[in-house]
């Protein structure tokens, strides 16, 4: 991480003028990143020793690498960051890094409750890979996050980043929405490129999108479930964790919805609300749930389903199993690193 010398060379930097790589902000096109696509969010896989699965990692991602996504987002909510620690969140990123295919954008989850660490630790995810930062609201002192402090988190951030960032608004885990207003202001900012909204507001993301009409600003839906309404509205593309299980057809979905087929598209989506509900169900074991979410849709998909559903991990597991692209969330386990059941599951 970035010491204070470091810190205060970063902001005498951005007093002279700093000079980005393309991609960023002030590139020499004048344009910002395109983040348009799908993205699976990855897991974090665990061994029974509460330890980080880097083998699991690399394996899920070599799956996930044959289906034609836009690139990965790593370090979300889906990978459950808040348990791992800072040298852990920049060694998965880095191994994502080595193990995704070099054409994928990799968004990396760099988000913190003060301003400082979450510049710290986007410098260092852009150090260890990461094409952009993916930066969720500060949300601890939530009464005090006003769109004023949430416009002066984000623009000090978005000024000493090296890399594009993304903002992150997904109330279910915050308590806390990223205010229209803030996100119209922060769209004007050249290091801002878009939003990761998962609240599911189809209707507030079309007014996003409205008022940021005039910006170079791009908006991903946070979810499968409302993937085609936001696409409707604008958005476009999503961060999917339904991607991990059925990457061909969310993929599919989109191409349907860009190409204007939108009877198909409409029942493919009608197709994908059951199984992205199924996937919501926390408190059936994990087989069962990607089981549930394949069947629900009768396609193929990008799992190998065992002809018989594999035993349940032992409890205190969350780790990748023979055949499957992801690791176990939301099973109803304990989680090795805190004890609690796994709040996250692929929805």
């Amino acid at each position: 991480m970035l010491g204070r010398g470091v810190w205060s060379s970063l902001r005498q930097g951005l007093s002279r003028g700093l000079s980005r790589k393309v991609g960023g902000w002030a590139s020499g096109e004048g344009r910002k990143m395109d983040i348009a696509g799908i993205y699976p969010p990855v897991t974090t896989p665990f061994t029974a020793t509460a330890e980080v699965d880097y083998g699991k990692l690399e394996e899920n991602l070599h799956k996930l690498g044959a289906f034609p996504f836009r690139g990965f987002v790593v370090q979300g909510s889906n990978g459950e960051f808040p348990f791992l620690t800072s040298i852990e969140r920049l060694e998965v990123v880095s191994r994502v890094r080595q193990a995704m295919p070099k054409d994928k954008l990799l968004l990396a989850g760099s988000g913190c409750e003060s301003t400082q660490a979450t510049v710290e630790m986007t410098v260092s995810m852009a150090q260890v890979g990461a094409d952009a930062a993916i930066v969720v609201t500060p949300c601890f002192y939530r009464g005090r996050m006003s769109s004023a402090a949430l416009i002066h988190h984000y623009t000090k951030v978005a000024d000493l980043s090296p890399i594009p960032v993304v903002l992150y608004s997904v109330p279910a885990n915050t308590g806390l929405d990223l205010p229209v207003d803030a996100v119209v202001t922060l769209s004007q900012h050249p290091n801002i490129v878009g939003i990761k909204d998962s609240g599911g507001d189809v209707t507030r993301m079309g007014l996003i999108v409205h008022k940021t009409g005039r910006q170079d600003f791009q908006v991903l839906a946070g979810s499968a479930g409302f993937l085609l309404a936001s696409y409707a509205v604008g958005a476009v593309g999503g961060v999917c964790a339904l991607a991990n299980v059925l990457g061909a057809q969310v993929c599919q979905l989109e191409r349907l919805c860009l190409t204007g087929q939108w009877e198909d598209a409409q029942k493919l989506q009608h197709r994908l609300i059951e199984p992205n509900t199924a996937m919501k169900q926390r408190a059936a074991p994990w087989e069962e749930r990607m089981c549930a979410a394949v069947l629900a849709l009768r396609m193929p998909s990008c799992l190998t389903l065992h002809s018989v559903p594999p035993p349940v991990p032992a409890l205190g597991t969350h780790s990748g199993m023979p055949g499957t692209p992801f690791c176990c969330l939301g099973c109803g386990l304990s989680h090795p690193r805190s004890g609690l059941m796994s709040p996250y599951c692929p929805a």
